[in-house]
């Protein structure tokens, strides 16, 4: 290997200057610009920022626009993959990509053979990964997740390269497994073999192996500052990352007797070389098994001397339990993951095998004639030895709290917890090409709320007993589907046979067929909201739009703000038009057609163009006549159809309206316009009509304005206009053009307050 040239004024290993990189029209990486001179760079930073483009592109796997990526002075763009390698840059990809037929000895063999001769070999590659060398012989597929981690890093150091380039090495790994890697970075830093690109999402591996961390936030690199810095500033990190304190205490697992707990036996996995001045003998990482697996936001603050890694004291667990607990009681506490990050065709079979090991099993059977891998995971709370591929412990580390949270031998809570983990557990995976569980309510309520986490266009499917009532609950906001199960699902039998057949063969065609676009190949999607007394706006925006974007249209009624929330929130949407915020109303009053609190939520957490307006906020919905509240029968009430009446809202209403929009606009991150129809904002409010309350709409627009902070890229407009008038909808294309194109808009033309 080449000797590494640290004199002063020499060539960092790697330096990436305005790069720019497109997936079709979307702008991925937007200038990004970092260096590494030598030793560990952590780059972080939340899901579909741009992180693994990064490491794609570094490695020849994806193209740039336009851009330079220089290791040690010499550019890599125009490469190939393998022409980057024999440069001296190793590459740890996220999801191991292991081969499943080869054995480990294979692998390494071949790596070997193709690698740069150096101080890396397969007997050094076994010496720091004892356990690989006792599962020499043992194929890809039959590997435990951090086996396959363990390889794949053995993989890339044969190579030996200069520079490491990891993305996210720890995901999906124990706690103890975590712990080991993070002291293998940590000695690679000290011996200054290899210096490391290290993309990761676990803040308190990247805080205890990196000297300086670059934050990543919509394709740019915002902020490089040292780890020690980033440790200390803890409002910092959750400004930039979302990061809010966690437990993470470091202690022993308690025996559970359980005969089969895959990761967690895994004590001493590899072995730390402990290079002493007088060439000591080598000695093992020392092994932690984690309460609580650190989740992929967990802090970590480098530990005070003498305290075990990751341990808070007892001055700080009370602090940490607080924030834990209030950002469990949140869903969008739990990553949101792009569909473009979703790289695998792997079949989740997912339930309690406990007590529905026979049907779990018969439907993985079915996808494994169908040619699908699979991978199966226990949510079962009893603590009984477990066949699945992923134990209910395993799963049960992802929780906040830790596993402890969910093995509380309480059934009700132990479930809620499971569900909670489960979540964490699902949302962390990258090779999810389909979901499929099958059981009675309890069941469905376990595995349900993180096949909503999913993206949109990954198969889910829920074989239930449930299906056949009120399934809302269960599907939310996202394409989950639900069959029902007939019988109960208790066995197999000649209808519970058919039945799961048909399930499987309807996930593994819906894998087997998936598309993975974001949108369409030729326009960029746009979020729009209507609702039927906002229609002639919202068509107007479509037509002026059609050209250029793909317009999808929502219908306001709780779960259709629900919806493009998702969808923004999973990088399918390149912006939206808020026209019709008629939820909010529902919401304050008490209408049928909340979207709940988290209403532009997704709008605060991402930084996607927003233009809104007061669509509907003129009423409250309800069903037919005699379901309106009691309280509300001597309102101002319309008889829409005979399911639907509709509601005037009042000034104090409207006032509470106000302010509430005001203040989620107010933390908005993005680029925000905010348009206010002076002339009535539905066609019921409009002179002459049933809900025109001048008065009313003024109390809405004032409170609105006295509670919105103008500054920067986010401004409020008032036109004098009706909303369904077509110069407000020329307005909204307008502004969203300009937003979108960063060009500002003709704003001589508009009132801006």
């Amino acid at each position: 290997m080449a000797d590494h040239d640290t004199r002063p004024g020499a060539a960092p290993v790697l330096t990436v200057h305005d790069l720019h990189v497109y997936y079709g029209h979307a702008h991925v990486l937007q200038g990004v610009e970092l260096s590494l001179p030598q030793g560990i760079l952590g780059v972080v930073g939340r899901n579909g920022m741009g992180k693994t483009t990064l490491c794609n592109t570094v490695m020849g796997l994806t193209a740039a626009r336009r851009g330079s990526i220089r290791f040690r002075g010499r550019e890599l763009l125009g490469l190939r993959p393998n022409q980057v390698v024999s440069r001296g840059v190793g590459y740890v990809p996220q999801g191991r990509r292991v081969w499943p037929s080869l054995t480990v000895d294979e692998h390494l063999r071949l790596a070997e053979r193709a690698g740069r001769r150096g101080q890396w070999n397969r007997d050094r590659i076994y010496e720091t990964f004892p356990r690989l060398a006792e599962r020499r012989r043992n194929g890809g597929a039959q590997l435990s997740g951090g086996e396959q981690q363990m390889l794949a890093i053995g993989r890339a150091l044969l190579a030996n390269p200069d520079l490491l380039v990891m993305d996210e090495p720890t995901e999906g790994l124990a706690p103890v497994i975590v712990q080991q890697l993070s002291d293998l970075l940590v000695q690679l830093r000290e011996e200054g073999e290899i210096s490391v690109l290290l993309i990761e999402q676990n803040l308190g591996v990247a805080l205890r192996t990196a000297e300086r961390i670059a934050i990543m936030v919509n394709g740019r690199i915002a902020r490089e500052m040292s780890a020690s810095e980033l440790a200390a500033d803890t409002g910092l990190q959750q400004q930039l990352l979302g990061v809010g304190r966690q437990d993470d205490t470091l202690e022993p697992e308690p025996d559970t007797g359980e005969a089969h707990q895959p990761e967690s036996q895994e004590a001493v996995v590899f072995r730390v070389r402990r290079h002493s001045e007088d060439g000591g003998e080598d000695r093992p990482a020392p092994a932690y098994v984690a309460s609580g697996a650190p989740t992929r936001w967990s802090s970590g603050d480098a530990a005070p001397s003498g305290q075990r890694p990751g341990a808070a004291t007892t001055e700080e667990r009370p602090a940490a339990a607080e924030t834990t607990s209030a950002a469990s009681t949140e869903r969008h506490a739990v990553p949101v993951v792009s569909i473009a990050e979703m790289t695998g065709r792997n079949a989740y079979v997912v339930g309690t095998f406990d007590t529905k090991g026979q049907e779990l099993r018969f439907i993985e059977s079915k996808l494994k004639r169908m040619g699908l891998h699979t991978v199966t995971v226990d949510l079962s709370t009893s603590e009984r030895p477990s066949s699945a591929d992923v134990s209910p412990r395993e799963v049960a580390h992802y929780h906040p709290r830790g596993s402890h949270a969910v093995f509380t031998r309480d059934r009700g809570s132990a479930v809620s917890a499971m569900a909670e983990a489960f979540e964490h557990y699902l949302a962390s995976r990258r090779d999810v090409g389909g979901v499929i569980s099958a059981g009675g309510s309890g069941g469905t309520a376990l595995t349900t709320p993180a096949m909503q986490r999913l993206p949109v266009g990954i198969p889910k499917m829920m074989v239930s007993t449930v299906a056949s009532g009120d399934v809302q609950r269960y599907v939310g906001a996202t394409d989950i589907s639900m069959m029902y199960s007939v019988t109960d699902v208790q066995g197999i039998n000649r209808i519970s046979e058919q039945v799961l057949a048909n399930a499987a063969h309807a996930l593994g065609g819906m894998i087997a067929h998936a598309s993975r676009q974001v949108a369409s190949a030729s326009k960029p999607a746009v979020g729009l909201t209507m609702f039927g007394v906002t229609t002639p706006c919202v068509q107007a925006v479509a037509r002026a739009l059609a050209d250029r974007y793909d317009c999808l249209t929502f219908h306001a009624t709780g779960t259709g703000g629900q919806s493009m929330e998702k969808l923004a929130e999973s990088g399918m949407l390149t912006g939206v038009i808020d026209i019709s915020t008629t939820e909010i109303a529902d919401l304050i009053v008490g209408g049928v057609f909340s979207a709940g609190e988290d209403r532009l939520g997704a709008f605060i957490r991402n930084r996607i163009p927003y233009v809104g307006s007061c669509g509907a906020l003129d009423m409250v919905n309800f069903r037919a006549m005699d379901t309106v509240p009691e309280r509300f029968r001597g309102r101002n009430l319309y008889k829409h159809n005979p399911q639907v009446t509709l509601m005037r809202t009042t000034v104090e209403e409207n006032t509470a309206m106000g302010r509430w929009i005001g203040e989620k606009l107010n933390r908005m991150q993005g680029p925000v316009r905010f348009l206010i129809p002076e002339g009535g904002v539905s066609l019921l409010d409009s002179p002459g009509n049933a809900f025109w309350d001048p008065e009313a709409d003024r109390a809405l627009f004032t409170a609105i304005e006295q509670s919105f902070r103008q500054g920067g890229d986010r401004r409020l407009i008032r036109l004098p206009h009706n909303i369904n008038d077509p110069a407000f909808a020329h307005a909204l294309v307008e502004h969203f053009q300009a937003l979108v194109n960063n060009k500002p808009a003709e704003g001589s033309r508009y009132a801006t307050i």
